[in-house]
């Protein structure tokens, strides 16, 4: 077991990334609570469409702790994180929910702008880390929220929109999702001309969720790297969310990245648990080398390998045990990450 001084050491002088949390919604739906952590009174200020559409968490789901915010981010030695916002439930209200969510969350940066900075480029991540900072990346799960238009794709990007999945587990107007393999759909005429758009204005492809031939279309088209942010190996776990080796392969040739996800289904059928999460890490490193390889956690979002992410540590000890370099190490913390950003976007 490596000494928590030399994991922590390495761990919190690391750049660590997160390429997907759903913990925007969550904040919202539990009552539109701060993301200091903190009670905050008269939220109901706050109140827009996901208040609405959604409702509130029932009495059960509110007992589970929030598995991500500020202190939790601090603790955990976490410097920069794509939140996302998962469009797939809003019902022909896709648009209207993505920017009520996008506009809580830019308040609550607002109100905290002395420890948390809305990132837009790989620069800004590295300067939030030196400044102390933690730094947020927008993004966009389903991109049915642009509700076809690349016109509001333009205008999401200009708000700092800088990452996007194509499809959730379902059908969208730009591809086949993974639940749908059985179609043999794959990208749309307008899934096609996404791609380049989002390749064009500097915004990341995200490939998770996406159905086999969505991520070979994707692939042949696509003029920057993809991340495939939180699905893992399906050599490891034969599940319908992770990648084949093929296709892991294919995204290291892109100059992609996939974070590797916490959740537990996508990590072993039977036991879960962080060792073999780290089963995953070993098959693609062996399989593609130390480049393309990430952590997004999913949290809260069902990621609940780790309780939360004051927990994040424990990915560099369980590094640090197998025999992995300190080099190799901050690559797959967040080094690997920063450099698609820095590419794509």
């Amino acid at each position: 077991m490596a000494s928590k001084s030399s994991f922590m050491e390495l761990h919190q002088d690391a750049l660590v990334i997160d390429s997907h949390n759903d913990t925007i919604v969550t904040h919202i739906r539990r009552g539109n609570l701060s993301i200091s952590g903190r009670t905050v009174p008269n939220r109901i200020r706050h109140n827009g469409t996901i208040a609405y559409l959604r409702g509130p968490l029932d009495a059960e789901a509110r007992e589970v702790e929030l598995q991500i915010n500020l202190p939790k981010m601090r603790q955990g030695g976490i410097d920069a994180a794509f939140f996302a916002v998962d469009v797939t439930r809003a019902w022909k209200n896709h648009l209207a929910y993505a920017l009520d969510a996008v506009g809580f969350f830019e308040s609550e940066v607002e109100t905290h702008a002395d420890e948390i900075i809305i990132a837009r480029n790989a620069e800004e991540i590295r300067q939030a880390k030196a400044a102390g900072k933690l730094a947020a990346i927008l993004a966009i799960e389903n991109s049915e929220g642009v509700e076809r238009s690349l016109n509001i794709l333009r205008a999401l990007h200009r708000l700092g929109i800088r990452s996007m999945g194509l499809t959730h587990n379902l059908n969208t107007w730009a591809a086949a999702g993974n639940e749908e393999e059985r179609s043999g759909g794959g990208l749309t005429r307008f899934g096609v001309q996404l791609v380049k758009e989002m390749n064009r204005l500097g915004m990341l492809v995200d490939v998770s969720h996406i159905s086999e031939r969505g991520f070979w279309d994707v692939m042949e088209i696509a003029e920057r790297p993809v991340i495939a942010s939180h699905s893992n190996s399906k050599a490891v776990c034969d599940h319908p969310r992770n990648l084949s080796d093929a296709q892991i392969k294919r995204l290291a040739e892109n100059g992609g990245v996939m974070g590797v996800t916490f959740v537990p289904s996508f990590i072993d059928a039977s036991t879960p648990s962080l060792p073999r999460l780290l089963d995953h890490v070993d098959h693609i490193l062996d399989l593609v080398g130390p480049d393309h390889v990430g952590i997004g956690s999913d949290f809260d979002g069902g990621g609940d390998l780790l309780m939360d992410a004051t927990e994040f540590p424990q990915i560099t000890a369980g590094l640090l045990e197998r025999g992995y370099s300190e080099e190799v190490i901050r690559k797959i913390l967040g080094e690997n990450h920063l450099r698609a950003f820095a590419e794509a976007c």
